[in-house]
């Protein structure tokens, strides 16, 4: 088969991949083979592809390509996230297109748009995937609402229930009025906002005085059930044992006094709303107070809201600014700048509600979490996330866990007549635990728990139930492929998803879940920027994908992400990525242009040096790649195999075995080449999967079903590294020469001479003499008139010039430039010797002349020497 001329990724990609998926090479079942297992962080149904996820993949497939090439039996399983509250916003909104809303549909009904949904949207982002090359066993495709998932997460909340670790309770939570649901507090983003600064005047009752109470939401004065002052502040003595008017509201609460309120912050009265606050529902506790919740779960105020009932939280805000003002009620109003807790999923800012809910006590199970990561037996790349998790689970609280949700894994509680409630996996045997408490209740007696579960509550769960939906520690499966071996995730979701895998890998397995996690950076563009569609800075990854290639896009991404950082990704990397494939291409179709001399000739001397030098870089690049990869330092493992490939493989050892033109090459140095080329390719082919196994696949005959994926890369070995060292010394010259050339504007065609000292070794000169472009390596001692000399190390080295240049006019030149360098020098040299101005300065500056005086030195050293030369003096 004849190459193309030009590498075309349109005419490759998509026909290996449908090669890999017929012959069913990304699938895995247990063998006896070491397994290396990844779980995808599932997607959201929702979602489409986006450079995050590119990234993100990108690195899992990396991981799994590599493995298979080393011999573990590979299995990364896909699936997608059920995603709760995201779904059920968009089944809302496009049911409200069409003219349908969701309280006029029943339970039943609602749910069969959701999946029908579901069904329409989520396997895009799976299929998107397939573009980018991800090898995933598409076979073990799983999602957290199927039928094995789903019984899984209700078997769970059931044993918790009965450890006693599950609860039920009315407590203060962050509430999303535009979802309509509670959210724990890591799925509450908080953002700096610029607002007001309120203050208050309530009215001593019975008196004709007041306090000044400061609030950044006025709208909730309607739920004050006390104002609290500190009972060590002189200035409210007189205030123990009265009672305030609430401003406009008219109704009077109690003074209380608490240690909690500090003195020196605002004006140290604090008004008390337990039931809109999370520390002012702890004084409610403390004190006793009465709760009054004043929002409707959209955010609008309710019967309780006097005058307001009925309208938005906001609006209130904008209108009693006003009506205070008007009854002389407001003392003033400040700019405020504070931060504002938002819903991650809706974006709207929260708030605090005291509601009736489910949770889970967390602190058991987060300590063996904990110790964990802090012994090191699951090991955070890069090391300092540690700190961080650390933090967050030694001040770990409950996690709320239900939502005010219809699309979820429905709570498995079921309500008696009476208010009690039974936990159970089952409606049989729900009804079972129920007439255990009523003799004789029926079916139709109970009343199943309408809040679903929180979405993190199955994902938490993933790396056991993609093996062992039954959650059994005996599945063969399970017992095989778990615990995992690398998760890569973004560090955004450390504590919702990652911190919880551990506790329920410890709490249901007894075990980690997974060895390594690979924490990646945010991607950025080259502004600094989050890319996001709002800025319109995210480029769409499938239209890079048909411009650049898949390969060129993941070469692009991979060389600007090390780990843990974020990434400024720009386009132009992406370019450098195709046109590398493009010169990988082009050293294809060279080699295999060549002609295989039957003659079987004797190898050239500098094709022997060329074979064995390569054979030493490549066991280097070997035991340089396994040290990176052991420290998940991807990105510097691509860079070091694209400099292996375009320099070493490309421009040095095919340069050095050339024939020339017209010529064969013997057989040994072209089945050497071949060689080279197939362990080259097996090196990048994780990186770059559809050229590699292209270009393997045209390299020799190959069966039906092969595929480089599972050819085996080179182990480390030991390498002559005393031979890359002189080899090294030997390129540093030949640079040097090639330089030389170049500023002469001399052709690569005109042979040179190089003359060198006698002890010189010459074991190498074949390389040099090919490489450089020379007619002979002088060993003489003698040094040509007009001849230009330059040092590598310890060896001092000249070409003779006299030939290719007029000696007269390079002179000029050179005492040209040698003049322009002595004055400048003379300058510096008089900026540094007056004492006024070396006393002033700063040492920043002053350090700049020094360094300005040393390099000039150094010009006029080097432009006397080739002034000396080219005159013979």
């Amino acid at each position: 088969m004849e190459l193309a001329t030009k590498y075309s990724p349109e005419a490759v990609e998509s026909r290996w991949y449908e090669y890999w998926m017929k012959h069913r090479l990304f699938h895995s079942e247990p063998d006896h083979r070491p397994a290396y297992t990844v779980v995808i962080p599932p997607p959201n149904v929702t979602g489409v592809l986006h450079m995050g996820h590119m990234l993100n993949n990108s690195i899992q497939d990396i991981l799994v390509r590599r493995a298979r090439m080393r011999g573990f039996n590979a299995c990364w399983v896909p699936g997608t996230d059920h995603a709760s509250i995201a779904t059920e916003a968009k089944v809302v909104g496009r049911l409200a297109a069409q003219g349908i809303q969701k309280q006029d549909l029943t339970r039943e009904q609602f749910l069969e748009h959701a999946w029908e949904w579901t069904r329409e949207h989520g396997g895009i982002i799976l299929e998107q995937l397939k573009r980018l090359g991800a090898s995933c066993d598409w076979e073990r495709t799983a999602f957290t609402m199927d039928e094995e998932r789903s019984q899984s997460v209700i078997d769970v909340f059931v044993e918790l229930y009965r450890q006693g670790l599950i609860y039920r309770g009315v407590r203060v939570v962050n509430w999303d009025p535009k979802a309509r649901t509670a959210l724990s507090d890591e799925e509450v983003v908080y953002q700096e906002q610029q607002g007001k600064l309120y203050y208050l005047r309530y009215y001593v009752e019975g008196e004709d005085r007041y306090v000044v109470v400061a609030t950044t939401r006025p709208e909730t004065i309607m739920g004050d059930t006390a104002v609290c002052i500190n009972p060590n502040d002189e200035r409210y003595h007189f205030l123990k044992g009265k009672r305030l008017i609430i401003p406009l509201v008219g109704r009077a609460v109690p003074v209380i006094e608490d240690e909690y309120v500090d003195i020196e912050f605002g004006t140290g009265c604090l008004k008390v709303t337990p039931a809109h606050d999370v520390n002012d529902y702890m004084l409610g506790e403390k004190h006793q107070l009465e709760t009054i919740d004043i929002f409707h779960d959209d955010g609008s105020l309710n019967e309780h809201g006097g005058a307001y009932a009925g309208m938005d939280r906001f609006e209130v805000r904008e209108k009693i600014e006003g009506d205070l003002a008007a009854a002389g009620l407001l003392e003033k109003v400040e700019a405020y700048t504070n931060k504002v807790g938002h819903s991650e999923r809706t974006f709207v800012p929260i708030e605090p509600k005291l509601s009736m809910q489910w949770f889970l006590r967390m602190e058991g199970l987060a300590a063996p979490a904990l110790d964990a990561v802090m012994k090191d037996e699951i090991r955070l790349h890069p090391a300092k996330f540690k700190n961080t998790y650390r933090y967050w689970m030694e001040n770990i609280k409950d996690w709320c866990i239900s939502r005010q949700l219809w699309w979820g894994h429905r709570i498995p509680a079921y309500y008696l007549p009476d208010g009690s409630f039974v936990v159970a996996s089952s409606d049989e045997e729900a009804l079972c635990l129920a007439q255990q408490k009523v003799p004789g209740l029926r079916a139709e007696g109970l009343r199943r728990e309408s809040d679903c579960l929180d979405t993190w509550f199955s994902s938490w769960l993933w790396p056991i139930t993609v093996f062992a939906p039954a959650m059994s520690r005996d599945d063969k499966e399970l017992s095989y492929y778990y615990p995992t071996s690398d998760l890569v995730t973004g560090p955004d979701i450390l504590f919702f998803w990652v911190a919880r895998m551990i506790m329920a890998g410890y709490a249901f397995q007894g075990k980690k879940p997974f060895e390594n996690v690979y924490l990646t950076g945010i991607v950025r563009d080259n502004q600094g920027r989050k890319m996001s569609k709002t800025l319109g800075n995210s480029p769409d990854p499938l239209d890079l994908i048909d411009k650049y290639g898949a390969d060129g896009v993941r070469m692009g991404l991979i060389m600007s992400a090390p780990a843990g950082n974020d990434i400024l990704f720009d386009e132009s990397l992406c370019e450098q990525g195709r046109n590398f494939c493009n010169k990988i291409w082009n050293a294809f179709r060279l080699v295999k242009g060549w002609t295989d001399d039957a003659s079987e000739a004797p190898q050239p001397e500098a094709s022997r040096l060329a074979s064995y030098w390569m054979r030493q870089v490549l066991s280097k690049a070997a035991t340089e790649l396994e040290d990176l990869f052991s420290k998940y330092r991807i990105s510097e493992a691509l860079t070091l195999v694209y400099k292996l490939i375009r320099d070493d493989f490309s421009s040095y050892y095919l340069e050095l075995i050339k024939p020339a033109y017209g010529t064969p090459i013997d057989r040994v140095t072209c089945d050497e080449a071949l060689g080279f080329f197939d362990e080259v390719l097996r090196i990048l082919h994780p990186f770059m999967p559809f050229i590699t196994e292209e270009l393997w696949q045209n390299l020799a005959e190959r069966k039906e079903g092969e595929s480089i994926m599972n050819a085996q890369q080179r182990p480390e070995e030991s390498f002559d590294e005393a031979f890359l060292a002189r080899f090294a010394s030997v390129q540093e010259l030949i640079t040097s020469i090639r330089s030389l050339r170049t500023s002469k504007n001399l052709s690569p065609r005109e042979a040179l001479t190089l003359e060198a000292s006698e002890s010189y070794p010459c074991e190498l000169d074949e390389v040099l003499i090919k490489m450089a472009g020379l007619s002979e390596i002088d060993r003489s001692g003698k040094r040509s008139e007009g001849a230009v000399s330059f040092v590598i190390g310890t060896d001092e080295f000249a070409v003779p010039m006299a030939a290719y240049i007029n000696v007269e006019e390079e002179l000029a030149k050179l005492r040209a430039d040698l003049e322009y360098q002595q004055k400048f020098l003379a300058g510096v040299e008089k900026k540094l010797s007056n004492e006024s101005f070396v006393s002033k300065a700063p040492e920043a500056v002053i350090a700049l002349e020094q360094k300005k005086k040393a390099d000039a030195e150094s010009r006029i050293a080097s432009i006397e020497q080739s002034i000396r030369q080219l005159s013979g003096k």
